[in-house]
Formats: structure tokens, sequence, C-alpha cells
């Protein structure tokens, strides 16, 4: 007996994939994507997008710390609570590796310090790196 499942994985079988290939198309078999990744933020490498990236695409935050104003308002709608609190600066901590790219945090600030960057090479092994927390 077959089910709408068997069908799906047959249909399936025969499509391209629906993701992108990673954006650069030669690099040393030698160097591993990591250090890729590293030579690219360093500017030693560089990378083409495979599609345009789109309007109000949600990548890294950029946080301006100096209009921040420490209202905290941001943190209470974080839905994966990426986002501390530093009551000694009066300023916010975000850590990128619990961030779901929601924005919601952006509509809600009073004084727009939070913004949503286009970068989208976030890739790290491990996961409390500094590259990880914007201050």
């Amino acid at each position: 007996m077959a089910t709408p499942m068997i069908y799906e994985l047959i249909k399936q079988l025969f499509h391209k994939p629906a993701t992108n290939c990673f954006p650069l198309k030669y690099y040393p078999s030698n160097t591993t994507v990591t250090d890729l990744i590293k030579k690219v933020q360093k500017g030693e490498a560089k990378i083409n997008s495979p599609v345009a990236i789109p309007e109000k695409f949600r990548g890294k935050i950029i946080y301006e710390r100096e209009k921040c104003i420490g209202c905290r308002l941001c943190i209470k709608v974080c839905p994966s609570r990426a986002i501390e609190f530093i009551p000694e600066e009066k300023k916010i901590k975000i850590r990128i590796d619990r961030c779901i790219f929601c924005s919601q945090c952006n509509d809600i600030c009073p004084v727009n310090c939070l913004h949503m960057s286009e970068n989208f090479l976030l890739a790290n092994e491990n996961r409390f790196s500094e590259e990880l927390i914007v201050k």
C-alpha cells in the first residue's frame, strides 16, 4: 500500500537541492572551511554571494553602544534570551550563538541602537568565542 510519503520520497530523488552551495567556487583543498572564513574576515580572501542578499536580510546584529540608554526593552522581547544586561555599564551584551535573528529587539528599541547587518558568515568552532558576542 503506497502512502503519500513514498510518492514524496520518489519525487525528491529527481529534484536538485533547494539550498545554495558555499559561496566560493574554488579554494585550496588543504584549507578547511573554518580557515577560509577566517581569511575572509581578515580580508585576505573574497567570496561572492551566490544570490543577492535580499532586502531586509537579518544578519549579525549591530549594536551602537553609545546610543543605548539601558532601557532593557530588548531583553524583555527577546524570545531566545540572547541579550544580557551589564549593570555596571548599563549596557547590553548579545550572544549571537543564542540569537534566532527575529529582529524583535530592533523593532522595540526606542533609540534605534540595534540594527541587522548583511553579515552572514557567523560560523565558529567555539560557541563561547568573543566573535559571537556583540558588546
